[in-house]
């Protein structure tokens, strides 16, 4: 183009610059920044702080932030799109009139189009998370303006704005500077999604004394006869800048762009609120102009006249307060991420970074346990009362004689002691944590956050809610570094499991769990089970209690101090399953009436299953461990997967269509996991295991029905008529079982069984497991995740599906799979459809081409002539099908699925019509394929859809990768070197190791998901920072094993050692923040709070620093004696320092 691209006069600058990304220290903090981000597709962040902030940003500027929840906004809380979209006219907004050698300059910082100036945006995130600053640089009028985004919990949220002269010249500037679209208080979020212009016309938008905006409804919005006064408001005042006008409205904005001037608006009625300062100031040359605004939500009359005393008294010194408290809340955040083992000091800041971002986000879904295992009594009572007010009153000075605050320890062991069933399962449930909110955000609507973590007195809340998929794996991951919560998480897991062997859909502190209610009107709502989840969390669990507190479950399997959920989820009979395997659940509301109302007199623990006197029916461990597994066999379809017709699919929410038809390789992979360690936990007890009878019985005929036909599995695949034979036999034990206990409840008798007879029946149970896996290896050396069950009058047909990346990481993890065959999998994998070369990672299936939509509904041409097809067209039927202009012959566009093209059939008039319905159905699947219909992973692009990388599944195959290292290690060292290689070539592709043009966002935060077509989305709070945190503790060598600290570092590399002197920062136990020095050749890091100092030597040694002086350890192992103090944080052990041989690094 000659002469560049003109608006008039002037010629647009367009950059032909790229983004990139570098670690830097800004003001003594760590910080990552990207340069050029502008160039980016627009990426969504979570900003976070210690108290009840949130804070959801664009990387265009776009944001909605405010406390509490989404109905506490500053800015309207719309869904991630709409935030990117509505940047121009929400939020931030900066003009300013740059006076510079007798010429008069307009400057926009951030507007993208027209590009006028020469300049440079950067983006700088702090490593704690809690600050964002965007900057532009502009090089033609030699300016930089910049803002921060944080928060200061006794004043708001704040942003802090700065504009640098550059250059040794002069400039006057007249700036237009603060906010758009703030929300009033009592904001209603379905009013402001649909109908916006109606909350407008309430709205009061007033300068009040010290320029405080003080923005409300002036009514809450009813139609009804009566008055509703609205006494709150959002609130935004500023410092910092001279002279000051402020608006607030965009009243003036269009004038001030075009040179006019501004006047101060004292009130706006009925319109979009803004707040808009107006100054005037030069700044000589290499000057800096800082200033200052805060938004606050809910704010009284009483407190708004507190805040204007506040702004007169302080007058300027109003900014070295707000400071202050926003370097109080970083300190909190600190406290916080310390006591969770955080913090790291590396040479590869990229490592330490992402660890951090991993705790923090499994944090804030999870939460963080208070206090260490200090326990509030004020807290455990009100916990008690809420769950068993009879254990409340019967216990009540019991409970308050302790002390203000008890060890977690101490009470499970006083509890114990009394040999109450019901008050030692109350404490052991007691979980004390707190920071917790489900992981809702604007790219994520459908879950509603709340951070709820105070009262309204101002005292503190422990509080925890989460959908029990996602906390437990949470928690599992916090655990490590609060190793003796594990009794306690496991018991929280198992008394909310159900009589049939699931578990309900939430769980929570004070209510102990809920369930989902049918909701036949909502298209989203559904109820039912997920399975695989079940098997595998609790399995982890188990396993780091093993680890931690060998003999704990030992001594568990026989007390009788477990419960099980009472859900009004009723399974149906077998025959009523195999009729409709989408339709199996009978939701019983008088069931869940009468809970609701015995609840009121009893506490959340009626929920949990009674026996005849109303009293909570109490099981052992060992009876908690098998129902589960008892569960998944029952619905075991031999060399096809578990059945999944508990209505609910199972990791992939996405695959909710195979519910039904669908089974799960998935399942059985994580079953042999599971299996195997029941068989080694109960293999040395001889002793007999007392069971509920019915429970007892289950498991007697399901172990006769696996020994019976034990003589046709180990070769070859088994045929269809065998297959459907044993899957009856299965299915009806477990239906009479389920018939048994819906109607009549456990009878309170108890049996002994042989334990040994149970041993039996796993090691049978196993087999079968693992002849299935070996029938679902493609001859590539992949594993089937899900097949498809057909059932013919007396078969069972399996049909399979395309590979998932879920199979792979499941039969990864499953046991079976070592050495070379792991390593042979782990090249099948980077040679699939799965990988993704771009992002040099996995898929969690293969992208597929898809029909056109011209290609789609189309009949094939031959089967004009079938009889249904012809009586259709004679008919002129064209609700069922008809032929279009071109000849293609069509279905109606509004039949959807089988269902509704039978519907049709019937509502016809045409009396032949029914005749045909057979073949009409074999028709429409023939066109649309529905069996092979996976759900909205078939038919989406983003989320969990075609090709997208879910990050979750990602670093679960990373997890898997490091176990099979380890296990090599210990088993087969030749096939570590090729395991190792596999473990850091997945690692490579998550994104903490890519540059911000790659990744699509910061590399160091976690993100759910990446599409084909974009960056990184979903920030934050994803499946991904549980693995991670694991993974990241073996990667430095620590190897918890029989109640010891192993220090096995096969996995460290060279490069995370210091290359030069650096301070490590951390907490201590009581919460202070220190320093250690460490020298090159060093890394430091937490563990239980504990700092380990790693040097590189020439042989492993150990030195242990106690309150009673230093230990040099043999070998490379710490034990039990130290390690104890060190998982029960003690503060006995001060620091460990350990000598790491260069030569086993990589």
């Amino acid at each position: 183009m000659s002469g560049g691209l003109r608006i008039a006069d002037a010629i647009m600058k367009p950059t032909s610059v790229t983004p990139d990304g570098e670690y830097i220290e800004r003001d003594g903090e760590p910080w990552f920044k990207i340069t050029n981000y502008d160039q980016m597709t627009p990426f969504f962040m979570s900003i976070v702080s210690d108290t009840n902030f949130w804070l959801f940003v664009s990387s265009n500027g776009g944001l909605s932030c405010g406390r509490v929840s989404a109905e506490y906004p500053i800015f309207p809380y719309y869904t991630v799109d709409k935030i990117h979209d509505e940047h121009p006219n929400t939020g931030p907004k900066t003009a300013m009139h740059v006076e510079k050698g007798g010429k008069t300059y307009l400057w926009e910082p951030f507007v993208v189009h027209p590009a006028l100036y020469k300049t440079t945006r950067n983006l700088y995130k702090n490593q704690i998370g809690n600050m964002l600053v965007f900057e532009e640089v502009n090089e033609d009028l030699g300016l930089t303006f910049s803002y921060t985004w944080c928060s200061a919990n006794s004043y708001g949220v704040v942003r802090k704005c700065s504009l640098v002269n550059n250059h040794s010249q002069e400039v006057k500037v007249t700036l237009l500077d603060g906010l758009q679209n703030i929300m009033a208080a009592n904001y209603v979020g379905f009013l402001q999604d649909c109908m916006s212009n109606l909350l407008d016309a309430y709205k009061w938008n007033e300068l009040a004394e010290q320029q405080v905006g003080v923005y409300c409804l002036y009514a809450k919005l009813s139609d009804r006869a009566e008055a509703l006064e609205s006494l709150k408001a959002t609130t935004v005042w500023h410092s910092g800048l001279p002279t000051p006008k402020v608006c607030v409205s965009s009243n003036q904005l269009e004038s001030f762009l075009s040179g006019g001037a501004v006047k101060e608006e004292p009130l706006v009625r009925g319109q979009r609120a803004s707040f808009l300062v107006h100054s005037e100031f030069v700044m000589a040359g290499q000057a800096t102009q800082n200033w200052m605004m805060v938004a606050e939500v809910e704010q009284t009359h009483g407190g708004i006249s507190a805040l204007q005393q506040t702004l007169a008294s302080e007058g300027s010194g109003i900014t070295a307060l707000v400071d202050a408290d926003i370097a109080k809340g970083t300190a909190n955040m600190k406290r916080i991420m310390g006591a969770a083992d955080g913090f790291q000091c590396l040479q590869d800041e990229a490592t330490s970074t992402h660890h951090y971002a991993n705790v923090m986000f499994n944090c804030m879904r999870g939460g963080i346990y208070d206090n260490n295992y200090e326990v509030s009594k004020k807290d455990l009572l009100a916990f008690v009362a809420k769950r068993n007010k009879n254990v409340a009153e019967q216990y009540a000075k019991w409970l308050n004689d302790f002390p203000e605050v008890i060890h977690y320890l101490e009470l499970i062991e006083k509890a114990e002691a009394t040999g109450d069933k019901n008050l030692a399962r109350v404490c052991t449930e007691y979980v004390p944590v707190t920071w917790s909110r489900r992981h809702g955000d604007p790219s994520r609507p459908w879950n509603k956050f709340n951070i709820i973590l105070k009262d309204q007195d101002g005292e503190k809340i422990l509080n925890f809610q989460g959908n029990w998929r996602d906390i437990f794996q949470n928690w599992e991951a916090l655990t490590i570094s609060f190793p003796y919560y594990f009794t306690s998480i496991i018991a929280k897991f198992l008394n909310a499991s159900t009589i049939d062997g699931y578990n309900p859909y939430v769980v929570n502190k004070a209510e102990g769990f809920a369930w989902e209610c049918p909701e036949p009107d909502h298209p989203h709502a559904n109820i039912g089970y997920w399975g695989d989840h079940q098997i595998i969390y609790l399995l982890k669990l188990l396993e780091w209690c093993q680890c931690f507190n060998p003999g704990r479950l030992e001594e568990d399997l026989e007390k009788d101090r477990f419960s099980y959920a009472n859900v009004p989820y009723e399974i149906r009979p077998y025959d009523k399953i195999v009729e409709d395997a989408k339709d199996t659940i009978t939701f019983n509301w008088e069931k869940h009436h009468h809970i609701a109302q015995l609840q009121q007199t009893m506490g959340a623990d009626a929920k949990l299953v009674l026996d005849a006197n109303n009293a909570v029916y109490h099981v052992n461990l060992a009876e908690k461990l098998l129902v589960p597994l008892l569960a998944k066999s029952s619905n075991f379809v031999i060399e096809g997967g578990i059945w999944l017709n508990t209505q609910r699919p199972e990791w992939n929410d996405a695959n909710n269509a195979i519910v039904g038809f669908g089974l799960s390789m998935v399942t059985v992979y994580y079953m042999r996991r599971y299996t195997t360690f029941m068989i080694d936990l109960l293999k040395p007890v001889t002793k007999a295991m007392e069971m509920s009878e019915e429970v007892a019985e289950w498991l007697a005929g399901l172990a006769k029905v696996y020994a019976d036909h034990v003589n046709l599995i180990g070769g070859a695949a088994i045929n269809e008529h065998d297959r459907r034979k044993i899957l009856d036999l299965l299915g009806n034990v477990a239906s009479q079982y389920r018939l048994k206990v819906y109607e009549k409840g456990f009878s309170g008798k108890k049996t002994s069984v042989d334990t040994p007879k149970i041993v039996a029946f796993l090691e049978c149970l196993l087999k079968f497991i693992d002849h299935s896996i070996e029938q679902n290896r493609l001859p590539e050396g992949i594993y089937h995740a899900y097949n498809l069950l057909t059932l013919g009058s007396d078969t069972a047909e399996i049909s399979y599906l395309y590979p998932m990346l879920e199979g792979q990481v499941s039969v990864l993890s499953s046991g079976r799979v070592k050495g070379e065959e792991a390593a042979a999998l782990f090249k099948s994998m980077y040679a699939s459809s799965m990988y993704r070369k771009d992002q040099h990672t996995f898929m969690l299936y293969p992208d597929r081409k898809l029909k056109g939509f011209m290609e789609r509904n189309k009949i094939p041409a031959e089967k004009i002539d079938s009889p249904a097809v012809k009586y259709c067209l004679e008919q002129k039927l064209t609700k069922i099908l008809y032929k279009d202009p071109k000849g293609d012959l069509r279905f109606d566009s509004n039949i959807s699925n089988a269902k509704e093209l039978k519907a049709a059939i019937e509502s016809t008039q045409s009396p032949g019509l029914k005749n045909h319905t057979t073949e009409l159905l074999n028709l429409y699947e023939l066109v649309f394929n529905h069996r092979a219909f996976t759900g909205r992973s078939g038919t989406m692009f983003g989320f969990e859809g075609l090709g997208c990388i879910y990050w979750h599944m990602v670093s679960k195959v990373l997890l898997a990768a490091q176990e099979l290292t380890y296990d090599a290690v210990d088993n087969c060292p030749e096939q570590v070197e090729a395991l190792r290689k596999y473990y850091y070539d997945v690692r490579a592709g998550i994104g903490f190791n890519k540059s911000p043009q790659v990744y699509g966002a910061f590399p160091c935060d976690p993100y759910s998901h990446t599409p084909s077509y974009a960056g990184a989305q979903q920030p934050g709070m994803t499946g991904q920072v549980k693995e991670e945190v694991l993974t990241r503790y073996s990667e430095l060598g620590l190897r918890i094993q029989g109640g010891s600290i192993a220090i096995v570092p096969r996995l460290l590399r060279r490069a995370e050692f210091l290359e030069k002197d650096k301070k490590f920062e951390h907490t201590t136990l009581q919460g202070d923040i220190v320093t250690t020095p460490l020298k090159v050749g060093q890394l430091g890091f937490t563990y239980c709070q504990v700092p380990f100092v790693y040097s590189l030597g020439s042989e492993i040694s150990i030195t242990v620093a106690a309150t009673t002086g230093t230990t040099v350890l043999k070998g490379d192992v710490i034990p039990s004696s130290w390690a104890k103090k060190i998982f029960g944080r003690t503060g006995e052990v001060t620091r460990i320092d350990v000598q790491i041989p260069e030569k086993v690094l990589i």
